[in-house]
This record gives C-alpha cells, structure tokens and sequence, in this order.
C-alpha cells in the first residue's frame, strides 16, 4: 500500500470525534501486518489509542490523532492534491509517519514507534490517557498542518464563560425589568478596551466570543445570558484573568479549558514557526521531548477544501524520517 493509498484508505473511514473505533480497528490491523507490535489502549465505547512499537522501548515515537472534526467527507485526489476530511489534520500525517517508521526499519532503524490517539479535536482525552503509559521515549514528534516546518511554540487555549443576571419583567414596565442580555454585551464591548497579555516570540493574546445565549422571550427582560469565549493565550491563563477582573463588576467568570501554550524542541536544518494552535502536546509530557512538524496548511483544516499536497505528504515522509536519525544521534 503506498503512502496516499494508506491516507485515502484512513480519510474514508469517518472518524469525528466519538466515532473513531472503526478507524482505530482498521488502522491498528493494518500495523500488526505491517510487523508492528501493536497494543490498544482502551478509551471509552471502542475508542483506542494506538501504539505500535518494534522494540519495546522507542527512543522517538511518531504521533498524532485519529479523530477529525465534522462533517466527514471521503477522499479524492484532483490536481496533485490529496482531498477529504483529515486529509491535513491528521490523517495525511499519520500515513506519513508510518511510512517513514517503515522506511527506518527497513535500514535497521528500530528505535521509533508510533502513538496515535483519539479525541484531540475535543478535549484529548485520548492524549491525557496515553500520558499514562509511557514507554520511556526521548522525543515525541507531533503531526499537525504545520507546512513542513518544525514549531517553535505553540499558543495555549483558554476557555471562560462568561454570565450575567439580570431580572425579567414584562417588556413594558422597564422600571421592573433588568436585561441580563444587556449587561453581558456591555461586559463584552468593555473586554474590547482591555490590554491582553503579549509574548515577544507568540505575539498578542487574542480571542473569539464563540458563543451567546440569553433571555426567554421577546417580550421579556432576559433574567439570564452567557457567552463563551476562546482566549489563544501567550502565556499562563491567570494573567488574562486578571486583565478581565475589572468585568466582575458585571459578569461572572468560569474557566471552562485552559491548555497552556509550549515551548518546542527543534532540529538545525529545517524551517521552523511559532503556531496559534494548540494540539495534544500539552497533554503528553510524559512521552519525551516534543517536537511539531506535519505536511498541510491549517487555513485549510477545519473547512470543507481540506486538502494536502501529494508531493508534500511524500516529502513528510521523508522528513519524519530525517527528524528521527537527527534526534536518535543526539545525545540530550
């Protein structure tokens, strides 16, 4: 099976998040024919995290996710480029890595492995289980659409709802009524005006209301209302909470997520960037020194033109491989 055989043949099997188990089935099957040794480890409902080993302790370990985001669309390749949901993010690169694990092998290269891992694109739940079990590798190389270059840092995520109340009253007797709708977008307007924190290497915290939900009726002051933000941070979540504390005053605020943002390890010779995405690292630390490198753009991930360049899944192949003769040569 070739490498896009290999990508097309995962793409095509849906594997939103929740639904990985057929993808986790098929994929692990497929590395047991491969002469990998392959454990599963249970996640919940059929979900397994994947590791496949050639000896029992790899010094590097290739790794990335099973699961994708909706909606599941199958593969086709038109104009040189792979299509299909996880054609980027991360079934390109999980096809990738395995090729350039089997391509070591071959030259009598055994001291990598591959973990692969359910749930990222929704809590990675998969990655927190799998730092449990850690085989003692040195490095741990992560897919992600990074357009082949290694990542430098990553930002962090930090999630806060955000809620107001207010007193509900009939429309018309504006004397009895306190619109908690009202008081959560003049919280909202005021969180424009505040300074967030700033990084010399990731830039400028930034944010997304994602989310906004309020009132009961039309013809109703709103007792209730709450958004929910999504703050890329720069650094740890307690300093944007402190630059919000002047909207307590109006609001409460709850952390729902806080992934932190990282620091990565890097190799001479290859370009490498700093990312506004976050990915399973945070969650994997047991798993050795990270790195970040994946083939794909993620200004295509995510959207309904995912898609990768067959020429730079070839090429990832190859440079996951030169990652791990570089890192297994080292000596830190």
């Amino acid at each position: 099976m070739s490498l896009v055989d290999l990508a097309q043949s995962l793409i095509d099997i849906d594997s939103t998040t929740g639904r990985e188990a057929e993808a986790c089935r098929w994929l692990a099957d497929h590395l047991r024919t491969r002469g990998f040794e392959v454990s599963e480890q249970e996640v919940d409902g059929g979900r397994v995290n994947i590791q496949a080993f050639l000896q029992p302790k790899p010094e590097v370990v290739f790794s990335t996710h099973i699961d994708c985001v909706p909606p599941f669309f199958p593969s086709r390749v038109a104009g040189g480029r792979l299509h299909g949901r996880g054609a980027c993010d991360a079934k390109g690169a999980i096809a990738a890595q395995v090729t350039a694990a089997e391509r070591l092998r071959d030259k009598g290269e055994e001291r990598v492995g591959l973990l692969f891992v359910v749930g990222e694109e929704r809590g990675s739940d998969g990655a927190m289980a799998a730092n449990s079990v850690p085989p003692g590798s040195r490095y741990l190389i992560d897919g992600e659409p990074t357009d082949s270059r290694l990542g430098r840092a990553t930002r962090g995520v930090l999630r806060l709802k955000l809620e107001a109340t207010g007193r509900a009253a009939h429309s018309s007797q504006p004397d009895l009524g306190v619109s908690a709708i009202d008081t959560l977008v003049d919280a909202l307007v005021d969180l424009r005006g505040l300074p967030l924190p700033e990084d010399p290497d990731l830039g400028s915290t930034f944010y997304i209301v994602g989310l906004i939900s309020g009132g009961i009726a039309p013809n109703v002051f709103s007792p209730s209302a709450e958004a929910e933000l999504n703050f890329r941070t720069v650094g740890p979540g307690t300093d944007v909470l402190e630059r919000l504390s002047s909207l307590r005053s109006r609001v409460s605020i709850e952390t729902v997520l806080e992934v932190p943002p990282v620091r990565l390890h890097t190799v001479p010779g290859f370009e490498s960037a700093v990312f506004a995405f976050t990915t399973d690292i945070p969650f994997l630390p047991a798993w050795g020194r990270p790195l970040l490198f994946g083939p794909g753009s993620i200004t295509v991930a995510h959207t309904d033109e995912e898609s990768v360049e067959i020429r730079e899944l070839e090429e990832a192949a190859t440079a996951y491989a030169r990652l791990a003769k570089a890192l297994l040569a080292s000596e830190t």
